[in-house]
């Protein structure tokens, strides 16, 4: 088969990883790709928001599937195109993407079908969001309801931080909020591979959102995560599928729109009981680096059953192992940053047994690796147990030489510290 994988980031480095182990791939084609990705795949210069070019793209290499990785595609209706041009792709519809896309749409879905979730107000105006914050007080969390690269989040302990937050999103013309009650307990991420129909559970991990260690700092994509997340045992997990996963795939096929593909919960854990934060409608990244070297089973062929509606009578099945993955960043993300700066010693961080390093935000200049984004690597490793992954990780870590660049020095603590109890 012929696949075109659409994505730039350590998400689809990751993924074009575990599609190249498969027997049904003949050729793997990316756009736009990276460095890392290259390994695997032959880039093209088409990038993922560009819906004409990657149709005519997919047509001109007769691509059997084109996988797509991150939101925005998504969002814009890409899987919708594709398939009016008769080409298969994973991926949900632009009208089921509105999971992720709005956040009022969620939520709304969420009370419609009482789904555990934070209770929220949708505010349409900055009166509107000004009267919710008054209602809620603080702590509280501000979202803007649309796509924000994962940083358009403010959890606010004070209600002046609240009302800052709510300005800064109001500033934007046509800017709408969800303003929702603070939850406590723990977060963990859960993935499931969806059909329409059919939902299966595909890992779940935990990462870290905060810059600097001690979970101090401003939130970022994500600057690491392990797998599996020990706060998700089976019953919990099981109790997510039952009780919010399962039902928000009936919830979307009985109202027209079937949701395929990777759906991402966010979940807060406490006292066993699991409730949405939010949902992604693809896989995670960092999360992806790290579910992704454990699974055992042939990805290509699952993403086809997913597409063709015949994940009935899957199961995906995924290593025992832990995996940690470390991010490295440039200096000042997830503020400004410089480009171009040389990374040297992947080669010897690579050869460590168990480890993989991502490329997240990298590019070539001749034989030199150079900085182009604002999380670079992710250097991931596996482990009998995650305090085994962990150490691997920070070894291989040690050996890249990027003085510009910067990481946490403390990711998977919580799953450590557990072990140590």
């Amino acid at each position: 088969m012929i696949v075109l994988l659409l994505g730039s980031g350590g998400r689809e480095h990751a993924l074009a990883a575990a599609l190249a182990r498969s027997s049904a791939l003949t050729k793997l084609i990316a756009a736009p790709g990276n460095p890392g990705v290259a390994e695997h795949a032959e880039l093209r210069d088409v990038a993922v928001d560009d819906i004409d070019g990657v149709v005519a793209l997919a047509k001109a290499e007769t691509v059997d599937l084109v996988v797509v990785g991150p939101e925005v595609p998504l969002v814009l209706g890409v899987v919708d195109r594709l398939a009016e041009a008769g080409i298969r792709a994973f991926g949900p519809t632009a009208a089921a993407a509105r999971l992720e896309g709005s956040k009022a749409f969620t939520k709304e879905l969420c009370a419609a079908h009482d789904l555990p979730t934070a209770g929220f107000r949708h505010a349409k105006s900055l009166d509107e969001a000004r009267a919710a914050l008054g209602a809620f007080g603080a702590p509280v969390v501000v979202k803007a309801d649309g796509l924000a690269a994962g940083k358009g989040v403010t959890v606010a302990t004070t209600i002046e931080e609240a009302h800052a937050a709510v300005e800064a999103i109001f500033a934007d013309a046509g800017a709408e909020a969800v303003i929702e009650e603070f939850m406590t307990g723990e977060e963990a991420s859960l993935f499931a591979l969806c059909d329409g129909e059919t939902a299966l559970l595909f890992g779940d991990a935990q990462d870290h959102k905060r810059a600097y260690d001690g979970d101090e700092g401003p939130n970022t994509g994500g600057m690491g995560a392990y797998s599996p997340a020990p706060v998700l045992t089976p019953e919990i997990a099981e109790r997510a599928m039952a009780e919010i996963v399962r039902p928000t795939i009936a919830a979307m096929k009985a109202a027209g729109t079937p949701f395929t593909g990777f759906l991402y919960a966010g979940l807060m854990i406490e006292g066993g009981a699991p409730r949405l934060v939010e949902y992604n409608v693809r896989f995670g990244d960092p999360e992806a680096q790290v579910v992704l070297p454990r699974l055992k089973d042939d990805l290509l062929e699952l993403l086809l059953a997913a597409v063709d509606g015949r994940l009935e009578d899957k199961a995906p099945a995924f290593s025992p192992d832990a995996a940690l993955t470390v991010v490295m960043a440039a200096k000042g993300y997830p503020g400004a940053y410089a480009k171009g700066s040389e990374i040297r010693g992947l080669p010897q961080a690579q050869a460590r047994e168990g480890v993989t390093v991502f490329h997240a935000g990298t590019a070539r200049d001749g034989e030199r690796l150079l900085a182009n984004g604002g999380r670079v690597l992710a250097v991931t490793a596996t482990g009998a147990d995650v305090r085994e992954a962990q150490a691997r990780a920070y070894a291989a870590v040690d050996m890249i030489d990027w003085p510009e660049g910067f990481c946490r020095r403390d990711i998977g603590w919580r799953a450590v510290a557990r072990l140590e109890e």
